[in-house]
């Protein structure tokens, strides 16, 4: 396993809602009243497993459904409704084979000779589902489009071609179309050079494409010159259209929500984000929050507000404020935005209109690029494009509303996750070994990366240690997570807590930190040497297992969470803790939560910091990203308001 530093980040790791930003519209599960937002209904509803009614081959692989399917997952992330999850597998699996050979909608072989940037897209779904699944068929599909992209041509400058048909040109659908694939694929395979290829791919557009005096870039660059739309002397195409643009901005959120802190051209890529996401701002029109087709000619005859486009800066504005990588007087520009989309874009039954459908350059007929062409492209309703941006956005104003007013308080603050005392490594389908089981960067069932997105959804920095903890990497941290220590059993090196450890986290706990202690049952997990941690808070766990599952019989597994349980909870929940311990409490300890007599949640304040004690680790993914719920739990409810106080007080603190 490659580790960056001793104290590894994990890369990626709005209040901005008005009159018409609702419940109804900023939610895709069901709220108290059952209200749903209804964009995501419908597309549930009239786009069944991907089937996009308008396009030419509907529930073809392609880039349109692999934007669609990028707002789905954005969607699921954010409130672990498992039905989008089931939605994205069936869309792949219907291109995807049992030998991870993709195939068009009728059966077709994947054109691999069109070197297409457009059809590499959907690969991020594919990755998604090799990392919660671990099933190598998605990895397989991955691994194809990740090879012909190594066999994409380049133009002299070292820029990939947006399509064979298209020679030495670059377009910046093309950053969106392929760069995040390919970051992905180097986080998940370990491949830290090949992040570098990505960086260098979005540097070199900003490079050739960026018009000096505005900031803003153009659409297409022909370094050879030799098209008719490009200028003879910069090769750039002549307007500025403003999905092209939105393309390359969520791009670039999204390439850094992948990209390790320590990566070399980090600061770069955050440079040239804050740069791209502030130009984009100073051209938002200021009447509506929205963004014109042409992006600079705004309120010219012909010209007009586009939707996809719109949905596309909200995204990255937002995104980018929530990475730290923008001030946070831009939440202003996102608010204004979203509020303009809800109002112009989105009916009550769901229907979203004004996306432009297509726009290129060259090809035949040709396409001028000019700005009448711009504005002469037909508009539609319910256009995948458009409704996935939509929802992309929709996700990030989803987290910001959750947040609150501790968003400004927690962003830039770190969570840390240990790897040390639960050092479980598994081998990845490529070979490498990597660490999982309770790790934010673990998105299968073993995994807290849904845990992780909530904390993130408050801006924190999520880290990861690999080693012993001791004063110099608690330092700076505002919240440490240690979930069930391993046994030989599971990991046939396990490491255990000791007194210098412990040392350093007591220390730590009393000038402010926040612990939180989520032990595992007696079968699944170490006691003897945990102990020596937990007890110096009053925190003794018990070596039972309590709440096993008799058969497919989950129903011993509930704990019921009351409302307003030791301040915690303000609503009940049916939370589903399977195989758990007891805790003894003594001294500052407190009970939070007893179940049939038996203590399985406890708090206790230990100088200016405060532990938190649970018998399970409860909210890892298997029962809280909605894939499962054999009874209907509510963990990742619960879980929400967990780390909302858990937020709460690591910045009083």
């Amino acid at each position: 396993m490659r580790f960056v530093s001793k104290r590894c980040v994990l890369a990626g790791v709005l209040l901005l809602t008005s009159a018409v930003c609702t419940q109804a519209q900023t939610s895709s599960t069901p709220a108290k009243d059952g209200a749903t937002n209804p964009v995501v209904e419908r597309v549930l509803r009239e786009w069944p497993e991907g089937r996009i009614a308008t396009v030419k081959h509907p529930g073809e692989w392609g880039y349109e459904q692999g934007v669609l399917l990028d707002g789905i997952a954005a969607e699921w992330r954010v409130t672990g409704d498992g039905r989008l999850f089931n939605y994205i597998k069936a869309a792949v699996d219907r291109s995807v084979d049992k030998d991870g050979i993709i195939h068009l909608d009728e059966g077709a072989s994947f054109p691999s000779d069109a070197h297409s940037m457009d059809d590499i897209e959907m690969g991020r779904s594919a990755i998604l589902l090799y990392r919660v699944l671990q099933q190598p068929k998605y990895y397989l599909a991955a691994k194809f489009l990740h090879d012909q992209m190594q066999q994409q041509p380049k133009n002299a400058s070292g820029g990939y071609w947006h399509k064979q048909i298209y020679p030495d040109q670059m377009w910046l659908d093309g950053a969106y179309m392929a760069e995040p694939f390919l970051a992905s694929y180097a986080r998940t395979f370990d491949r830290p050079l090949e992040m570098d290829g990505v960086a260098e791919q979005l540097l070199l557009m900003d490079e050739h494409m960026r018009d000096r005096q505005t900031g803003l870039l153009r659409h297409g660059w022909d370094e050879s010159k030799k098209m008719d739309w490009a200028n003879k002397q910069t090769g750039l195409s002549p307007e500025v259209w403003a999905r092209a643009m939105g393309w390359y901005a969520m791009a670039l959120v999204d390439v850094l929500d992948r990209m390790p802190a320590s990566d070399p051209q980090r600061a770069a890529i955050e440079g040239l984000t804050r740069r791209v996401l502030t130009t984009a701002a100073r051209y938002q029109d200021p009447a509506t929050g929205l963004w014109w087709q042409v992006m600079d000619k705004g309120g010219a005859k012909g010209n007009y507000l586009e939707a996809s486009a719109s949905c596309m800066f909200v995204y990255a504005l937002a995104k980018g404020i929530r990475m730290d990588v923008l001030p946070l007087g831009y939440e202003a520009n996102v608010k204004r935005g979203w509020a303009g989309i809800q109002s112009h874009f989105v009916k009550p039954d769901g229907t979203f209109t004004g996306t432009v459908k297509v726009a290129g350059l060259g090809g035949n007929p040709y396409r001028s690029g000019t700005y009448d062409y711009y504005i002469g492209e037909p508009v539609g309703d319910n256009d995948a494009k458009g409704v996935g941006a939509y929802l992309l956005a929709l996700s990030e104003i989803t987290q910001r509303e959750r947040a609150g007013d501790l968003f400004s308080k927690a962003r830039g603050k770190t969570v840390l996750v240990d790897a040390w005392f639960n050092s479980q490594q598994r081998k990845v389908a490529d070979g490498h070994m990597e660490l999982f089981h309770y790790k934010f960067f673990d998105d299968a069932n073993s995994g807290y990366s849904f845990l992780g997105h909530m904390f993130s959804q408050y801006g924190m920095r999520l880290e990861l240690l690999d080693h012993a903890p001791r004063a110099a990497d608690l330092k700076g941290v505002s919240v440490y997570v240690i979930p069930s220590p391993d046994i030989p059993l599971l990991n046939p090196n396990p490491h255990y807590m000791d007194k210098e450890s412990a040392d350093a986290i007591e220390a730590w706990v009393k000038s402010g930190g926040v612990l939180m202690l989520m032990e595992n049952d007696s079968d699944h997990s170490e006691f003897a040497h945990f102990n020596i941690l937990s007890e110096r808070f009053g925190i003794h766990y018990n070596a039972v297992d309590r709440n096993q599952e008799i058969g497919s019989d989950y129903s011993t597994t509930l704990v019921q969470i009351p409302a307003g349980t030791g301040g915690i909870f303000h609503e009940s929940y049916k939370a589903l803790e399977k195989e758990i311990c007891t805790i003894t409490v003594s001294g500052a300890a407190k009970p939070v939560l007893v179940d049939k007599g038996d203590v399985v949640m406890a708090v206790s304040h230990t100088g200016k910091g405060l532990v938190y004690a649970n018998t399970d680790p409860w909210v890892y993914n298997e029962y809280t990203d909605g894939r499962k719920s054999p009874l209907g739990e509510q963990n990742f409810a619960a879980g929400q308001e967990l780390v909302h106080w858990i937020v709460g007080q690591a910045v009083a603190r």
